[in-house]
């Protein structure tokens, strides 16, 4: 029997909420998994989010923990804070409108049962189920940083951004404190350590809806990632003697490019 806790990070969720606890509520662990404790992180929310879970009837069936903090870090740092208050054999974090339902959990269960360190969520392997598409604009410009981050990264990963990842304990104590970044870049840099610390990796394709009321705007979250990543690549010491501008990163990425043909 494997122990499991979710981390869900919130900021301003108050009209999505009702969504997160209604599949809590409805949830069927799969026989072999133990469900530890709900984490729940406030990312310095202004609504009524805190509130809202703080009143929950959730806490008359399932162990509830509230991180919260006044302002806002960004959804990298809210998901470190998460991840490091659990103590159960994996932890898995997903995002609050569900955009991958609780049922998937049966399909990472075997990957926990042999040990696997690290298994990621994909949308992109070919194997998915995308019920409810992006718009087209989105899926090109997600493809486009998919590849961009796997050449500058150098990995074999399919889908960094799919919110439904889950971690051994060993892999979270690990990972998530050498990990910096607090925007949007997180998911690769915590896919990085979890390479560059040779921890075991998996895939699963996973179903998945598009929530139209994201708060992403990917022209403000496509460049701001790109500079993460340098970051990642500074600050993990793919290259601590090079400064990492935007012009650097893309001489980079051409010079992978041209290596690559």
């Amino acid at each position: 029997m494997k122990t499991i806790s979710f981390v869900i990070p919130v900021y301003n969720e108050e009209k999505r909420l009702d969504k997160t606890f209604t599949a809590l509520e409805e949830l069927v662990l799969p026989r072999g998994l133990k469900l530890n404790q709900v984490i729940f992180v406030n990312d310095g929310s202004t609504d009524k989010t805190v509130s809202l879970i703080k009143k929950s009837p959730l806490k008359k069936s399932f162990d509830i923990k509230l991180v919260t903090y006044k302002t806002n870090k960004g959804k990298g740092f809210a998901i470190r804070q998460g991840m490091l208050e659990s103590n159960a054999d994996y932890t898995l974090f997903f995002d609050a409108d569900m955009s991958t339902p609780l049922t998937q959990l049966v399909k990472l269960l075997p990957f926990m049962e042999r040990g696997t360190d690290v298994i990621i969520g994909t949308r992109k392997n070919g194997h998915s189920t995308v019920i409810v598409h992006q718009p087209l604009i989105r899926e090109m410009m997600g493809r486009g940083f998919t590849k961009v981050t796997r050449i500058l990264l150098r990995s074999n990963v399919t889908d960094f951004t799919c919110g439904f990842k889950a971690f051994s304990k060993k892999a979270v104590q690990s990972i998530f404190p050498q990990s910096a970044i607090n925007g949007w870049g997180y998911d690769a840099e915590i896919l990085y350590l979890a390479a560059k610390n040779k921890f075991s990796t998996v895939e699963v394709p996973v179903a998945w809806s598009d929530d139209k009321r994201t708060k992403v705007s990917l022209f403000k979250a496509v460049p701001s990632t790109l500079l993460e990543i340098g970051t990642i690549m500074y600050v993990h010491s793919l290259s601590k003697s090079i400064v990492f501008t935007p012009l650097s990163l893309l001489t980079r990425f051409q010079t992978r490019v041209m290596g690559a043909k």
